[in-house]
């Protein structure tokens, strides 16, 4: 049996990705590119992607292929269909960024209340020396004990999230295609949670029902101190349509760690707001703990050897 993976350089080179006990043949690739995929994928049985595309079109260019084992939880880059007229089978990871996500939400709810980063920059520009006192305080700091957090989306990402905003004081709110019981928050529907959440945070896949589900219109409901954060895919947000919120005070600021495009182009419309202390852009991070990943590559190949063993596991196809 042959096993590609495609872009092995999207786990950290330090983290450890056992070779299943199975007869195989590894073949790793650091990344690989559209026009290197059919070329790399003609004789194997096993696809490992993490973020590499695999279209309609790639997988009728390769008969010997029997499942594709994403190194992550989203699968918006697979062709589902194509898959399943293939009789392909599709595994994902789950749950395994249960800390690692809900930690980032939280560091950046708490920097962007604070206004830490506009006090450090302040600081950093000689600002602490021009004051004739031992502190200044010139920009409101706003705790976020008994702030209304909104998420959207309540899978298990978006539960660990509000469990651990519970803990902290701040009240929970969610809206989900279902209710779910839950001692840490509140089902409200879409309009409730624009209109009242403090702090907005995306939570759910990218499907057709939540491309650019906060867009201009969205926007325009939110409060003016509102602060919007995206861990989930970059296009559940309208970027320009951010970007303008932003600039004309319509919301206080945002923490995005996914964008539509990855790497952004240099003039994208966050990017150009990159600067600003109420916008915190980071590479998508949220997931990379060092404990989260190496969870990840461990059921990776569980999911390849019990796949391998009749008893397929995290199937999504």
């Amino acid at each position: 049996m042959k096993i590609a993976f495609l872009d092995r350089s999207t786990i950290r080179s330090d983290i450890n990705i056992r070779r299943p006990n199975i007869e195989h043949e590894w073949i790793e690739y650091q990344s690989t590119d559209k026009q290197q995929t059919v070329e790399r994928m003609q004789d194997i049985d096993i696809v490992i992607t993490n973020k590499v595309p695999m279209t309609a079109s790639l997988i009728s260019s390769c008969p010997k292929l029997k499942m594709v084992a994403v190194a992550a939880t989203g699968v918006d880059h697979i062709d589902l269909d194509a898959c399943k007229s293939a009789n392909i089978t599709v595994n994902n990871i789950r749950n395994y960024a249960l800390h690692t996500v809900p930690e980032h939400t939280i560091s950046m709810i708490l920097l962007l209340r604070r206004q830490v980063l506009q006090y450090r920059q302040e600081v950093i520009n000689g600002r602490w020396q021009q004051e004739n006192n031992f502190c200044f305080f010139d920009r409101p700091i706003q705790d976020i004990n008994d702030a209304t957090l909104g998420i959207i989306g309540y899978g298990a990402i978006g539960q660990a999230t509000a469990k651990l905003a519970h803990s902290l004081g701040m009240q929970v709110q969610y809206v989900s295609r279902t209710k779910k019981p839950s001692d840490f928050s509140s089902p409200v529907d879409m309009e409730i949670l624009l209109t009242t959440s403090d702090i907005i945070s995306c939570h759910c896949p990218l499907n057709p029902e939540t491309y650019h589900l906060l867009d201009k219109t969205t926007f325009n409901k939110m409060k003016p101190g509102t602060i919007v954060i995206n861990t989930a895919r970059g296009d559940i947000v309208d970027e320009q349509a951010l970007a303008d919120a932003i600039t004309h005070k319509q919301i206080a600021g945002a923490a995005i760690d996914v964008l539509p495009q990855e790497p952004p182009a240099i003039n994208s419309p966050l990017m150009r707001l990159a600067d600003q202390t109420n916008v915190i852009l980071t590479p998508h991070i949220a997931w990379a703990s060092q404990q989260a990943m190496q969870t990840l590559a461990d059921q990776l190949i569980d999911n390849i050897e019990a796949y391998s063993a009749g008893k397929p596991k995290n199937c999504v196809i």
